[in-house]
């Protein structure tokens, strides 16, 4: 795989690549972490979304599910192809989309080796953990908050913009989950 990486946005179900892209993300993020298929279809419609298909060529590499904030740029989600796992090719697309610009995204707690790579994976590409104490609550039902760790690109975050992040997903992210009022990630 030569070919450079491209990020198509899906507008629609009917999209090349949405299936697959659906594939992905039901067996890429646990459960509370999914939005369903009609609040993810819902999300489309918002400005601050976007989900891309990572493409390379005619080849569906994965997805970068992201949103625009006031200054940087949250990956709600990233995956790649398992078949394509292990040719660092989600390194590339991260890459890629973080040069020039501010980003956030959270990861698990590093408790277990998993979380450890995960942590190490974002560090090697310059993301920084932040130290805000960070609860976020789930998209789905049964809804059970959990604790993440905010990490950023290419510096920590402020006070302010962690409490501007956490307002943003509050008041814009969590429109299109299960919820019918949208639950305060907190920030102590």
């Amino acid at each position: 795989m030569t070919e450079e990486l491209q990020f198509i946005p899906f507008t629609s179900p009917a999209d090349r690549g949405w299936a697959e892209a659906m594939e992905i993300y039901r067996r890429s993020f646990p459960y509370k972490e999914q939005r369903s298929e009609e609040d993810h279809v819902r999300a489309l419609r918002d400005p601050h979304f976007r989900a891309d298909g990572i493409w390379c060529g005619d080849e569906f590499v994965g997805i970068l599910y992201h949103w625009q904030g006031d200054g940087w740029h949250y990956v709600e989600h990233l995956a790649v192809s398992p078949a394509l796992r292990g040719r660092n090719m989600g390194s590339k697309a991260l890459a890629a989309f973080c040069e020039g610009r501010r980003v956030i995204l959270e990861i698990d707690p590093p408790a277990d080796e998993i979380s450890i790579r995960r942590l190490h994976f974002y560090r090697r590409l310059g993301f920084v953990e932040n130290p805000h104490e960070y609860i976020h609550p789930s998209f789905r039902r049964p809804f059970e908050q959990h604790r993440l760790v905010l990490m950023s690109y290419p510096s920590p975050l402020t006070d302010d913009e962690a409490r501007r992040f956490a307002d943003f997903v509050r008041e814009t992210v969590l429109r299109y989950t299960e919820h019918e009022a949208p639950q305060l990630p907190r920030l102590p």
